[in-house]
């Protein structure tokens, strides 16, 4: 063997961490100092913050960072101001073999970048990552993290399941080779929201494969209002369409359920009225029957998820776990009809989409 072939058989995994920033003063030194515990003896690491041109002081917070630092920290800038831009910036100007995505709102366990490393080369998948675990405090973003990991708000989306290891159909964040990134032509940059998804779809549907591993821990903060709530679900509702546009079909049919939900209440409703107006005919009382059918099949089924996501998280979320679970559905449902009317007549496929569909929701 070559002295060259041994000097890369024993040399360390080149990693590195890229992160999309945007006002982020008071969320940045807590970040970069739970970076500062990783366990990084077996790998070489450098971050590369993108930074969406803050103007909070998150940039002058950086820079007083970096001298501290005991990795490499670059700042990068990103003019488009989205996470899709601020990634593709990164993976770019990255010099090492392996990407992993990270968040300025989450906490990583101090062996998360090792475990994202020796997943992806134990496994051999095109993307590893953790299940989305969450830490809240306070009685209503307790009660979104609650609704978060039940099934009936997320319709059975495996990397909601923190007990789940094995192949899933999208991870939290993600670490890949930086070749498949390049491969895949990396992050869709017309999308504000659900880039992760869409690249995920990607690979799929290109022969890759997903794995989510328990051994890759991070805990994200919930939003904590159910206003801030509704904000970013109708984003992703919003943002879903283009992804289904693009590829002809969902990357899972319970991207639909919340709109077609959405749709159907507000068109019996409106049939409801309209039936009262003409004088309650039949097709007006059956009508009322079939809306009173479906919210209160609506409402026993949350009744029954509030139950036993109380039962898990604490008896006394249980008043307000009705309404979350009301906001994950009508947030996302409104959001993604919005899309697909939005798209279907929008006449300039340039023009900037409205600001409440592409402004930061915390």
């Amino acid at each position: 063997m070559s002295q060259a072939s041994v000097k890369r058989a024993f040399a360390k995994p080149r990693v590195s961490v890229v992160v999309p920033c945007r006002n982020e003063a008071a969320h940045i030194g807590p970040f970069l100092e739970s970076l500062s515990r990783q366990q990084t003896d077996s790998i070489d690491i450098e971050v590369l913050l993108a930074d969406g041109m803050s103007t909070d002081g998150t940039r002058e917070r950086i820079a007083s960072l970096q001298r501290k630092c005991a990795y490499p920290l670059r700042l990068i800038d990103n003019p488009q101001l989205i996470a899709s831009t601020a990634l593709n910036a990164a993976i770019r100007a990255a010099s090492g073999d392996i990407i992993i995505r990270m968040d300025c709102h989450t906490e990583y366990a101090p062996d998360y970048t090792l475990q994202c490393v020796r997943t992806l080369e134990k496994t051999g998948a095109g993307n590893v990552g953790g299940p989305a675990c969450t830490r809240a405090e306070g009685w209503i973003p307790r009660a979104i993290a609650a609704a978060y990991h039940s099934r009936f708000s997320t319709g059975g989306a495996r990397f909601h399941d923190q007990d789940f290891e094995g192949y899933v159909d999208t991870v939290t964040y993600g670490c890949w080779h930086k070749s498949t990134l390049l491969q895949l032509g990396l992050f869709d940059e017309s999308l504000v929201r659900n880039q992760d998804d869409e690249l995920n779809l990607r690979l799929i549907r290109s022969g890759g494969k997903i794995w989510q591993s328990r051994s890759i821990l991070s805990w994200y903060r919930p939003r904590k209002t159910l206003s801030s709530l509704f904000r970013q679900y109708l984003q992703y509702g919003f943002w879903k369409v283009p992804v289904v546009r693009k590829h002809r079909i969902p990357g899972s049919w319970r991207h639909l359920v919340p709109g077609v939900f959405v749709l159907s209440v507000l068109m019996l409703l409106i049939v409801s009225i309209l039936g009262l107006v003409a004088g309650e005919p039949p097709w007006a009382v059956l009508d009322d029957w079939l809306l009173l059918g479906s919210v209160t099949l609506y409402g026993a089924a949350s009744m029954a998820a509030s139950f036993a996501a109380a039962k898990r998280n604490g008896w006394n979320l249980l008043p307000v776990l009705p309404a979350v679970f009301l906001v994950y559905h009508v947030s996302y449902g409104i959001g993604f009809l919005s899309g697909v009317v939005y798209w279907l007549t929008k006449a300039n496929p340039s023009a900037p989409v409205a600001v409440r569909f592409t402004e930061l929701s915390r």
